[in-house]
């Protein structure tokens, strides 16, 4: 890459895939979500999700480029951590705070990302585009905030009270 403008639009099309790649991922969180207060979260983010890749799409139309994705390793690895703990996950609520954190580090990434492209849509003088991608950031953010005051309030003290619980106890082969 030589140039910022260069750099815009391949960052754009990371998170472009990214996007994407987590609205596959929303529906099967909504299903093994327990708390309804947590499906309802994934579920409003659905609708987010797919307003934030329209946005993009118009960023994409105003430099001229056909919205494409391009492979983001760190989305891939963030939505692979979250697909393992719920597989892995026994307890129910056990299994929500996990998720919600995976949905966290989600948000995370995106914020960083939607704020480097409004960063640099401004020094490039793109100011349609930088008004897209804000709404976008100032959505993550709000989104983030949300998943914070459900994790403090209900996700993980629930998982907590889960390890307050005695475990089963296991059965043994060496009994004499």
């Amino acid at each position: 890459m030589d140039s910022l403008s260069k750099l815009f639009e391949e960052t754009l099309r990371d998170i472009y895939y990214a996007e994407k790649k987590i609205l596959k991922a929303l529906p099967k969180m909504v299903k093994k979500a327990t708390s309804q207060n947590l499906a309802q979260a994934f579920e409003m983010h659905i609708g987010e999700t797919e307003a934030q890749v329209e946005r993009l799409e118009e960023i994409f139309e105003l430099i001229g480029k056909a919205p494409r994705g391009k492979t983001c390793p760190a989305i891939d690895g963030i939505i692979e951590e979250g697909e393992e703990i719920m597989k892995e996950a026994e307890d129910d609520t056990v299994r929500d705070a996990g998720m919600l954190a995976a949905a966290q580090a989600v948000e995370h990434y995106e914020i960083t990302r939607y704020g480097t492209l409004k960063s640099w849509a401004n020094k490039l003088g793109m100011t349609e585009a930088a008004n897209l991608l804000d709404a976008t950031l100032q959505e993550e953010k709000s989104t983030d905030v949300k998943l914070s005051e459900l994790a403090e309030s209900e996700i993980n003290v629930e998982a907590e009270a889960a390890d307050s619980e005695p475990a089963p106890k296991k059965k043994t082969g060496n009994k004499r």
